[in-house]
């Protein structure tokens, strides 16, 4: 492989971004910097303590890099007038990959946390992306999901509170790209967060859910109307913050 400078591992506060930023240390060094694109105002407070947690694991600074253009997600949405849509999520856009852009150069090597059995995330990341070099070593090594939280437990890492709570992924409390099982969750867990997110709704008329029931036709649902026992998270797709959300509203 050509030498390059900088190895940039985006890290997301998640597990498996976490060991694989742990094994690009184990073998690039001083090379690695670790990154986090700064979204912690909606995540769960238990991310700092994960963040300072595998920072010391690692033995380096996690770099906070952010929007120069925006607070936060609800400053996206306010702003740009886009909660979410077919093509994914703005926030995402504005706050993760256009900061990670900004911070790139043309001979990094990028390090995702994209596990093995994620190859149809991965070759879409690359389709979309041709001009990073990646180094994918979780799908190389054969590191699944489950494997990343064995990890991080056995180096006695405890791992984010919103896998203990039954969640998937380590996103902001009420992301707007889950479905009706995941608000539903949500509206259990997070109660605060949820009404916020159905007034966030009503303040740009624009529903996250949709249902095709009775005559087939689309029929938006907006947060405050979700019936209590519509969806079913764990038969959802997993929400994806990050590399391979789609470029919502650009």
């Amino acid at each position: 492989m050509t030498f390059r400078v900088r190895v940039l591992c985006w890290f997301s506060c998640g597990a498996a971004s976490a060991v694989a930023a742990k094994l690009a240390v184990e073998k690039y060094g001083a090379r690695c910097e670790v990154l986090y694109c700064d979204t912690l105002k909606y995540e769960h407070p238990d991310n700092k303590r994960f963040m300072a947690d595998v920072a010391r694991w690692l033995g380096l600074e996690i770099k906070t890099i952010r929007s120069t253009k925006y607070e936060d997600i609800f400053d996206v949405f306010n702003k740009t007038g886009w909660l979410v849509g077919p093509g994914g999520a703005r926030c995402t856009t504005e706050l993760k990959k256009l900061p990670r852009r900004a911070y790139q150069r043309e001979d990094d090597l990028h390090v995702f946390g994209l596990c093995a059995g994620e190859q149809k995330r991965i070759s879409q990341f690359e389709a979309n992306n041709p001009e990073l070099t990646c180094e994918w070593n979780l799908r190389d090594l054969g590191v699944t999901h489950a494997l990343s939280i064995w990890a991080l437990k056995d180096s006695g890492i405890k791992p984010p509170v919103m896998y203990e709570l039954g969640y998937r992924n380590n996103n902001c409390i009420g992301c707007v790209k889950g479905q009706a099982g995941y608000w539903n969750k949500i509206r259990i867990d997070f109660p605060e967060a949820f009404s916020r997110m159905a007034a966030q709704e009503r303040k740009m008329n624009v529903a996250i859910n949709k249902s095709y029931a009775g005559d087939g036709k689309r029929k938006v649902i907006f947060l405050d109307e979700l019936p209590p026992g519509m969806g079913h998270y764990e038969a959802e797709p997993s929400i994806e913050c990050g590399v391979v959300c789609s470029e919502g509203g650009k």
